[in-house]
């Protein structure tokens, strides 16, 4: 059975199937030693593929739920000598990657995988998974700015889709606000943003949840194998949103 090649590739667990495509047009890939840079090329179980120089393997796809430590960077590796998440895997033989980004000083739910189509699917904008977040600013967000909040605000020259706002502690004497706010789009910085529209500062941003899931008694450093129903449970979540829209 043939099967395009950057799916192959995203099968592999070398990469998201985007990544793939990149890694395709870059001229970084091989089939049966010739470099191939155009999408829709089919290969075979037959076919010889080499990425960046290394025979590409079917790996056991492996799927983990991570409690990202605040100052941490979420990529397999950093120029500047900091800290990986990564580094939370020790004894993992997989080649595992994050699905998605948290910010170096935010912690909380990572997903990572060595599956790069269920990477895919859970980072599609189009999906539209729930991500919660719980928040801490310097500064007094009001009942009428929440409401506003989750109505949609415009950052970046474009209006955010309407989120949940849970206003859990709010003090004018230590000019702070506590809040969870669930988000539907997985925009960069979005959060922060959000808070910087009412001019008022993040110190403390943490995401709590991820779909259906939460952190449970995981602290930061700290992960867990998703269980095969969740894995299943996620697809299908992404698989409605799609079909809804």
């Amino acid at each position: 059975m043939e099967e395009r090649l950057q799916k192959v590739i995203a099968k592999a667990g070398i990469a998201s199937r985007r990544k793939a495509e990149e890694l395709i047009n870059s001229g970084k890939v091989k089939v049966n030693g010739k470099v191939v840079t155009e999408m829709g090329v089919k290969v075979s179980d037959n076919d010889e593929i080499v990425v960046n120089g290394q025979p590409i393997r079917q790996e056991n796809k492996v799927y983990y739920l991570l409690n990202k430590p605040r100052r941490t960077i979420c990529s397999v590796s950093d120029e500047k000598g900091r800290d990986t998440v990564l580094s939370c895997f020790e004894g993992v033989n997989e080649r595992i990657y994050p699905i998605g980004r948290l910010d170096y000083d935010t912690s909380g739910l990572l997903l990572m995988t060595n599956d790069g189509e269920f990477a895919n699917l859970m980072m599609h904008p189009r999906y539209h998974l729930p991500k919660t977040y719980h928040v801490t600013v310097s500064g007094v967000i009001t009942d009428d700015m929440a409401r506003i909040l989750s109505n949609g605000i415009v950052i970046d020259d474009k209006k955010t889709l309407p989120c949940d706002v849970a206003v859990l502690e709010r003090s004018v004497n230590k000019n702070r606000t506590v809040l969870d706010i669930t988000i539907y789009e997985g925009r960069n910085r979005e959060i922060r943003k959000m808070m910087e529209y009412f001019h008022t500062e993040v110190t403390r941003l943490e995401r709590i949840g991820y779909g259906f899931l939460d952190l449970g008694h995981l602290r930061q450093g700290e992960y867990r194998r998703l269980r095969m129903f969740e894995v299943k449970r996620l697809k299908e979540m992404a698989t409605h949103e799609r079909s809804s829209e």
